[in-house]
């Protein structure tokens, strides 16, 4: 069964899309944490507005509650790039910390409740960088004492506060739960910086490993065949003076040695070109999506089985022939496993107008190629739409 390639992306492109990810979550949690804050401000602001008598008062209210979430932004901000190593208050962010605790005395102060005024300063003290551990306990201890602060706003007997509006269970409850929320979306952010660390360090841990492989076959192959060659000349030095003959034997399978490890040579860099099928595919849908052609491709999740040598410059010729003589908006790649092979075809919708090859020299060169390893190419010109389709062995001949 087939599956479309966009669920197997090229190595370099799904890290980039880590990447990306990993940023977007950022300001996706920076978001969320604001968010809350605006929300607790606003529904303290909606409580109030129905019990006070005074506009300027309810203004004051929801000017501090903004200037706090203001406060926080940088703190929060800051936290990105937190190290175990950083200090627990960035530089520069002592007075914000200030601001936010003067609005938490201030809004405390007008609604007449403690829980309000510390839930301010409480959500600033959780944003710092706390160590490892620090910041779970901290945030249990800072919500039981809410709790404790709730419990004492319930023992007060205000006429005309904030106790008495309908809206003040929400605001309790928001100003419960908002330092338990901003210390989860915080250790998101954590765990998916490990794993984005992870991410890195295995990609240049898979690096080093095949520069090391690459080292032990250059040295296991030239290795050989030089240690060969030099037995060889050796043993023709020797006999120089005993038989011209012998001696030249000798040289001529010192030659042979130095062809062979010329060839293994190449077949080494060959095997180290190669790309599997799956990213050239895909590299030929973002190239002709990048030429503004709507693409479709399919691919099997066996993909790396097809003989790459041979079909991965077909995949390469035909999209540039689908680029240079298509003029289309539509294109279709497919590969798909056959009864004794593989079978790959591109099809794209051709204008009338568009220019013919006089020569046609690149499906020529295809041809060739796969008829070389044993497969089959058929062209077709059905209306407006043109493909070709390749029909290779499993194993191509040699």
């Amino acid at each position: 069964m087939s599956t479309r390639s966009r669920e197997n992306p090229p190595a370099g492109r799904a890290a980039l899309d880590l990447t990306r990810g990993v940023s977007a979550t950022w300001w996706y949690t920076v978001g969320g944490v604001v968010l809350l804050e605006l929300l607790v401000v606003l529904l303290s602001t909606v409580a109030w507005r129905p019990v006070s008598d005074s506009a300027s008062q309810t203004a004051l209210v929801l000017v501090a509650g903004l200037v706090w979430t203001a406060s926080t932004v940088p703190v929060l901000v800051a936290y990105r790039d937190r190290t175990d190593s950083s200090p627990l208050v960035a530089p520069g962010l002592v007075s914000l910390l200030l601001v936010a605790a003067a609005c938490g005395i201030t809004v405390g102060a007008v609604v007449q409740s403690w829980v309000v005024a510390a839930l301010l300063p409480v959500q600033a003290i959780l944003l710092l960088n706390w160590p490892r551990g620090v910041r779970l306990r901290l945030t249990l201890a800072l919500t039981a004492a809410q709790g404790l602060l709730w419990f004492v706003d319930s023992r007060i007997d205000v006429d005309g506060g904030i106790l008495s509006s309908a809206g003040w269970p929400a605001v309790a409850v928001y100003a419960m739960i908002l330092p338990a929320m901003t210390v989860f979306s915080l250790w998101w952010w954590d765990v998916l910086v490990a794993l984005d660390r992870a991410r890195v360090a295995e990609a240049k841990l898979a690096a080093t490993q095949e520069r090391l492989r690459v080292a032990t076959d250059v040295h296991d192959l030239q290795g050989h065949h030089l240690q060969v060659v030099a037995l060889q000349l050796e043993l023709a030095e020797r006999l120089m003076g005993r038989g011209e003959d012998a001696a030249i034997e000798q040289v001529r399978a010192a030659r042979v040695s130095v062809a062979e490890a010329m060839q293994g040579t190449r077949d080494l860099a060959t095997g180290f070109r190669s790309v599997p099928l799956g990213d050239e595919l895909a590299n030929a849908r973002d190239l002709l999506r990048a030429a503004g052609v709507d693409v479709s491709l399919t691919v099997p999740p066996d993909a790396g089985g097809a003989p790459a040598s041979v079909l991965g410059p077909v995949i390469r010729e035909t999209t540039t022939n689908v680029l240079r003589h298509g003029g289309g908006r539509r294109a279709r790649l497919s590969l798909v496993r056959a009864d004794d092979g593989w079978r790959y075809e591109i099809a794209n919708d051709r204008m009338t107008d568009a220019p013919e090859d006089p020569d046609g020299a690149g499906l020529d060169g295809v041809g060739r190629r796969v008829a070389d390893a044993g497969g089959t190419l058929d062209v077709r010109r059905d209306g407006e739409e043109f493909a070709v389709t390749v029909t290779v062995p499993a194993e191509p001949a040699r």
